[in-house]
């Protein structure tokens, strides 16, 4: 049972990733063209490319993609918990309260 478990998580955190990267692209793709009156570069390594606009891009696409492929699956994680009673094992809780913090030693 805990197999079968683990694959529908599999397949709910594939999509939402998905989902949430496809969504975070139209965004920023649009945002991209009303901000610049231009397309977004198709390949920010392409030396054609200027630097500035290279870097801009992949900084931003890299951060909103990556905020909303975690939004999305902390939503299906979310759903998952609702719907089993518990967290996937990929997710178990991580400890980091930080009254549960081992004191460091010196």
């Amino acid at each position: 049972m805990a197999s079968s478990g683990s694959k529908v998580w599999s397949v709910m955190s594939l999509g939402s990733a998905l989902l949430g990267a496809a969504v975070a692209k139209k965004v920023l793709n649009t945002t991209w063209r009303a901000a610049t009156g231009k397309n977004p570069p198709a390949n920010p390594a392409d030396p054609d490319v200027a630097m500035r606009e290279a870097v801009l891009w992949a900084t931003l696409s890299g951060t909103l993609i990556g905020v909303a492929r975690m939004l999305a699956a902390r939503r299906a994680a979310g759903y998952y918990l609702k719907s089993t009673g518990h967290l996937p094992p990929e997710l178990q809780h991580d400890n980091q309260d930080a009254d549960k913090a081992d004191a460091p030693t010196t």
